[in-house]
């Protein structure tokens, strides 16, 4: 009956699409192609030449690559035999030199300012002056140094033969500023997710120098799928869907494309991108760049026009009709920031539901971190992220973690697995290959794996999205030196998921499988920071993966064991979870305090977490029969004593909102082709650099994640508001005066707010046909003001923007701010800015003398805290930061928490009088702005929102602590298996080649499955898609 019904709806919604798509559509409303490649994206990957081999079909770009080298004078790479801390391997080098006993000897250790100097690392840039081959040799005799070896400079020089073919659009466009043109931009929709080239992000990890090597790859022979081949396994009897751009009805590389569908409104089925060929060919292709399931039944939905458009309406039906067809796989090489598309995301659950096995692309918003995309970032879906073919993770694959759950929960791991996406080589448009980078790349690599890995199990009933993550998670191999919000659980290992997959038995996973909060870098950020009594608990959301079916729920209760012999007592711990495991997953958030007794102690704690999940039997002949597996979360971390309230700065998330549900625009006004606030405005997100500069100033950081009347402000030396959106409710604008009366101090950086330039940089919303018009600036000032009148203080609605030094840095004003008003008796340092509030009203350009931009305010009560105002949050925001002020925070982080007043801001020349705020009126809330609907605070009130009730403060409910006399594992990750999986009773037979058949060649065809030294395909490619509306997918 359910069956029928489901069949009905989704006939209607088959019948509502072809009635539009014969109708026509609205032509489309302030739209025009835009650039999706990053910046810097034009650097192509190195490569060599590449000739063209006889009979070949494959597009030809010839990159001739010259590089040469010398030795740079007194510098020396010295190599260790394991991965150490910047403080051990500095140890080991001072130890090894002194025993040289040389005291003339004149060294120290070259600073690495790079992505990499934050982990451990396993070598050292040595500069040794006169180095004499004695003390060389001293060093490479300490047991911890493996060798000394010369620095390189290394010198290279690309050179570029023209394709053949005309080159595709790189679509890398640089739009000029013009302010009256601001329309919706890629962070609206969902956008294709590829590159026209890579650019890699070291990870440390190699204890000799190469040259990087991204030539296009066999990416399916370098997984080792011809071992799965060979054994008869080549993806027959799996349907696997690509939404993509379409298919040619004739392309040579395929021999069974089962069904072609349009859901755009061209009449069309083919490519006219080449994007949906090239995934296509990437999963399923049976010759020249082989895929890696050429016998799976592959079908083709074409969700894309040529003008790179595409509506989640388009998707919603598509999604139907997949349902409808019994899809296995589906691939989704695209995504947006859009997690509260609920259509979208709903209809992504029903997917999963109905056992299809979803893989997408995490997105290529890297290096900055918070930028997963959806759907790659839900429980059910496989996010996918990229890496090159030296396993270094891409610049461009997005990191971690989600941040659905902020503000009053922290994010789940993401990406789920990792592999290669550069220089893949995949089917061209109408025929012969071509490479491609990208997440978009990495994701049909996984799914092309997926689905030849499905065809290798008889009981097919045992393959469903959770058993399939499950095997892909608990096979891959980790990556050393990176953490877990860029790898996920590691890159890739076919073979071995094949084998985990052939001696599965329905069973709960973890995800991750254990809280290690002293391993790093992989578990990073939780690693970075050890615990104490009395600071925030520490909140780690596991994802529960249920194998067992579509529902579940968990048992009872979880149990908490602490081991006795660890030390577990010495921390308590809180355990909430999803009421249903729907579809095939759900959370697990755990939260670690520290207890009382261990308020001076330090040392490492242990113990774990018991769950157990049950689900309805399909095939069990008793009424209300279950499936039940109990897993343990071994759970392991380092206290130390609480540290001075000096040096605890509490992080204020509460008040931080962003995008989505509102349109919550970017803080630098100049950033036009990504003009939302997405990346949640964490400390561990894109507020990351700055977290890791506090940490390694000796602070201790933690996040509020709710109203200001829920912590203990006697506890925390420096409240630090950054970017605030939200609204505040009366009883926090009176508990932080009593605070700081009391001696908490405070640091804002505030941003722009104009109700002029706010209306100015509206949207059209292709989706609704509506404008969308922000609801607050960069931050929410007229809030701000609200929260620091009483000592007499205040933002302006001005709107600067400029280059200045201040105490001898060079700064970028992007889009601030200036101060209104401030206590006379105040240090005040003013800048001459350009007025870009100006420049976006009416195009027209003016200098400002003396914008006051930083103030400094002793409070006068006795003991009282200290405030300090800075009116941009560029500076300490990773998105688009331009130069850093972390030198600033330092400075004022010295004011506030010790009273020390910097003598460079005190007696600078830039200090002047502080301003009185009798000039303008400050400014006033947006008439009209819809705020309350995504705020915490407001609530709409006949017309005029007021103030909610205060919530009541999150209380947890620590769980009963079940002692056991355990010694707790050596290596959690080690430790952790799934249950009844044993490797070794899956041999790989030693069979003899074999290779899928394929249809006769066409004349001029190439017959060979491997092109040694192939062709490159043409660089620079890229599908970038049409500015939509932010629900769209594109």
């Amino acid at each position: 009956m359910a069956r029928t019904l489901l069949n009905m709806l989704l006939v209607s919604a088959w019948a509502s699409v072809l009635l539009v798509l014969l109708g026509g559509f609205l032509p489309l409303v302030g739209t025009e192609p835009e650039g999706g490649a990053k910046s810097g994206s034009d650097h192509a990957p190195d490569s060599e030449p590449l000739p063209s081999p006889p009979g070949s079909n494959c597009s030809q770009l010839t990159l001739k690559l010259e590089f040469s080298s010398k030795v740079v004078e007194h510098e020396y790479i010295v190599a260790f035999t394991g991965y150490f801390s910047a403080k051990a391997r500095s140890l080991y080098i001072s130890s090894a030199l002194r025993s040289a006993n040389d005291g003339a000897l004149e060294w120290h250790i070259v600073p690495r300012e790079n992505p990499a100097s934050d982990f451990p690392s396993d070598f050292e840039l040595l500069h040794i002056r006169q180095a004499s081959r004695r003390s060389l040799l001293t060093l490479e005799d300490h047991p911890y140094i493996k060798r000394v070896t010369p620095q390189r400079k290394v010198f290279r020089s690309l050179k570029y033969i023209p394709s053949p073919e005309p080159a595709a659009p790189c679509n890398a466009t640089r739009g000029t500023q013009k302010w009256q043109s601001w329309q919706s931009s890629r962070p609206f929709r969902r956008t294709s997710l590829s590159l026209g080239s890579g650019f890699w992000h070291a990870t440390g990890r190699h204890s000799s120098r190469r040259l990087l090597r991204a030539i296009p790859r066999h990416v399916a022979q370098i997984l080792q799928a011809d071992v799965l081949w060979q054994m008869g396994h080549t993806g027959s009897g799996v349907k696997v869907a690509v939404f993509d751009t379409g298919l040619s009805e004739k392309h040579p590389h395929f021999k069974n494309v089962k069904e072609r569908t349009n859901w755009t409104n061209e009449k069309t089925l083919d490519d006219g991108l080449g994007h949906g060929t090239f995934v296509a060919g990437v999963i399923a292709s049976m010759r020249e760049c082989q895929g890696f399931a050429p016998d799976s039944e592959l079908h083709i939905f074409r969700v894309f026009t040529n003008n790179q458009v595409s509506y989640t309406s388009w998707f919603l039906d598509a999604f139907n009709y997949a349902i409808l067809k019994k899809i296995d796989v589906l691939n989704l090489s695209i995504g947006g920031p859009d997690f509260m598309d609920h259509p979208f995301v709903d209809k992504v659950w029903e997917l999963t539901a109905n056992r299809v096995i979803m893989v997408s692309a995490i997105g290529n918003d890297g290096p900055l971190y918070g930028t997963l995309n959806n759907p790659a970032d839900q429980m059910d879906v496989i996010g996918v992220g990229g890496i090159d073919f030296e396993d270094n993770i891409a610049r461009f694959s997005s990191r971690g973690m989600t941040t659905w759950e902020l503000p009053g929960g922290y994010g789940r791991v993401k990406p789920d697995i990792v592999t290669y996406g550069s220089g893949v080589w995949g089917s061209g448009m109408k025929e012969g290959c071509r490479s491609l980078s990208g997440t978009s790349v990495a994701s049909p690599v996984v799914a092309g794996a997926v689905t030849l890995l499905a065809s290798t199990v008889l009981n097919r009933e045992l393959v469903n999205p959770a058993s399939m993550k499950q095997a892909l998670i608990a096979s891959a191999r980790r990556l050393p030196g990176v953490n877990m919000f860029e790898q996920g659980h590691g890159k890739l290992d076919l073979i071995r998921a094949y084998q985990i997959l052939n001696s599965y038995r329905p069973q709960a996973s973890l995800s991750p499988s254990y809280i290690d909060l002293t391993e790093c870098p992989y578990m990073w950020p939780y690693c970075s920071q050890p615990i104490y009594y009395g600071g925030m608990p520490t909140i780690v959301n596991v994802t529960i993966l249920n194998g067992m079916g579509v529902t579940g729920r968990i048992v009872d209760k979880p149990i908490w064991q602490p081991y006795l012999p660890q030390n577990g007592d010495h921390i308590d711990v809180a355990v909430s979870y999803s009421p249903v495991l729907w579809p095939w997953a759900g959370y697990l958030a755990v939260s670690i305090s520290v207890a009382k007794k261990a308020a001076s102690w330090e040392g490492i704690a242990q113990g774990h977490v018991m769950v157990t999940v049950a689900s309805p039997a399909e095939n069990d002949s008793e009424v209300g029969g279950e499936l039940t597996s109990t897993v343990k979360l071994p759970i392991k971390v380092k206290i130390v004593p609480t540290p001075p309230r000096s040096k605890r700065v509490l992080w204020d998330q509460y008040h931080n909102l962003r995008y989505p549900p509102g349109y919550f625009p970017r803080d630098n006004l100049r950033m036009k082709n990504d003009p939302l606030d997405w990346n949640g405005d964490h400390i561990h997100t894109n507020f990351r650099d700055m977290y890791q500069h506090l940490r390694s100033m000796g602070y201790f950081v933690e996040v509020l994640g709710a109203p200001i009347t829920c912590f203990d402000a006697s506890q925390y030396g420096t409240l630090l508001m950054v970017d605030s959106e939200e609204e505040y409710f009366p009883e926090e604008i009176t508990k932080l005066r009593r605070d700081i009366d009391n001696g908490l101090s405070l640091i804002i950086f505030s941003d722009w707010y104009n109700t002029s330039v706010m209306r100015k940089v509206k949207f059209y919303d292709e989706n609704t046909r509506q404008w969308w018009m922000p609801d607050t600036g960069g931050a929410n000032v007229p809030a701000l003001n609200d929260l620091i009148s009483v000592w007499g203080m205040a933002f302006s609605d001005g709107l600067y923007e400029g280059d200045f030094t201040l105490a001898d840095h060079d700064m970028y004003y992007a889009s601030g701010c200036s101060i209104a008003r401030f206590p006379e008796d105040g240090i005040v340092i003013a800048k001459n800015l350009k007025d870009q509030g100006l420049e976006v009203l009416k195009q027209e350009t003016a200098v400002v003398e003396g914008v006051p931009i930083l103030g400094l305010y002793q409070t006068p009560s006795d003991g009282g805290g200290r405030i300090a105002l800075y009116g941009d949050s560029n500076c300490i925001d990773d998105s688009h930061r331009q130069k850093d002020c972390f030198w600033l925070l330092d400075a004022l982080l010295q004011y506030t928490s010790y009273s020390m007043t910097p003598p460079s801001l005190s007696h600078s020349h830039s200090r002047v009088a502080p301003p009185a705020g009798v000039e303008r009126p400050l400014p006033q809330r947006l008439e009209g702005n819809h705020l309350y609907r995504y705020s915490k605070v407001l609530e709409a009130h006949l017309g005029d929102p007021k103030p909610r009730p205060l919530p009541a403060c999150p209380h947890l409910s620590w769980a009963k602590p079940q002692p056991v006399n355990e010694t707790a594992p050596s290596n959690l990750w080690k430790h952790q298996k799934l249950l009844s999986v044993d490797l070794d009773k899956v041999a790989l037979p030693n069979v003899r080649p074999y290779r899928p058949q394929v249809r006769p060649l066409s004349p001029g065809e190439s017959g060979a499955w491997d092109i040694p030294g192939g062709n490159r395909g043409p660089q620079g490619f890229s599908l970038t898609l049409k500015p939509g509306l932010k629900k769209n997918v594109y």
